[in-house]
């Protein structure tokens, strides 16, 4: 039986540009802020060679824009290029309009840098929710072929908890669109099932690692299905500035930042890993 690949993402975004700090750092002033995106995105690709692994980088179009010698690495070296959006800037905030221009901004850029078309997309903090489901019709209609942004979980952001699990068709009426949701396994409490995340991110540091990938071997063996990992390049950064911000907010950014690196890298030894398209193509779906 051949062994299942899993799919490794990268959210290319710098540490002052992530939801939790929103509410304290305006994008006025992205530009004050020193960029550590570049040598910590650098850092992830020279370790993804010493494991012989390609990856899906979703590139937030702000950086694309700031650092299109890095974007040009990260295809030059074998990986997958994808979308994050431009702005960084909640879907279910922003509404229709804006998030068009958003993604539209993004997309066109990043196909000018490597040459080819982009065909993933990945919302920025997971929210395509039930109040922003329009936004899979937008994508379909600007020409993305998949999306990774729907979330199977209670969360106080984003989530909606039953949500499919696994790669599934989503038929918008612009067309269709191939979703993989974010890795969950599911436990049954009593009468009642719940999906508990392990796709990566902040639970990737609150999880010890062999608890992960436990979950994931599970899910390749139990359920015959891929799952995803994502994680960010501020992630692997302990030393990243400190920004002052509620308990919550630094607790989901800060916590465990010095462990992400060994865990990351003891997942890679014992996982199989992929970009999306070519897991798709192993599932026998299209996404060209």
């Amino acid at each position: 039986m051949q062994p299942i690949s899993n799919c490794l993402t990268i959210d290319v975004e710098d540490y002052f540009q992530v939801n939790a700090f929103a509410a304290h750092v305006h994008r006025d002033q992205w530009q004050s802020f020193p960029l550590r995106v570049d040598r910590n995105t650098g850092r992830i690709l020279d370790i993804l060679d010493s494991y012989g692994i390609k990856a899906t980088f979703f590139v937030l179009g702000w950086v694309a824009e700031k650092l299109p010698s890095l974007v040009r690495e990260i295809h030059q070296r074998g990986h997958e290029i994808a979308c994050h959006g431009y702005w960084h800037e909640l879907i279910y905030q922003i509404g229709p309009d804006k998030f068009r221009d958003d993604i539209r901004r993004a997309k066109a850029l990043l196909e000018d840098q490597v040459g080819e078309r982009v065909r993933g997309y990945r919302a920025p903090s997971y929210s395509i929710t039930r109040r922003s489901m329009w936004a899979l019709n937008t994508l379909v209609q600007e020409g993305f072929t998949y999306d990774s942004s729907i979330f199977p979980i209670y969360h106080d952001t984003y989530g909606i908890p039953d949500a499919q699990r696994f790669p599934h068709t989503i038929e918008t009426e612009a067309g269709p669109l191939i979703e993989f949701p974010l890795t969950t396994v599911s436990l049954k409490l009593g009468w009642k099932k719940i999906h508990l995340p392990i796709a990566g991110g902040g639970y990737l540091r609150l999880l010890p690692a062999g608890v992960i990938r436990s979950g994931i071997a599970s899910i390749n063996i139990e359920e015959r299905q891929p799952a995803v990992v994502y994680f960010h390049p501020w992630e692997i950064d302990p030393d990243q500035p400190r920004i002052q911000a509620g308990m919550k907010s630094r607790f989901r950014h800060y916590l465990n930042l010095r462990g992400t690196e060994k865990k990351l890298m003891y997942l890679f030894g014992n996982l199989s890993f992929a970009p999306m398209k070519e897991v798709f193509s192993q599932l026998g779906v299209a996404c060209a």
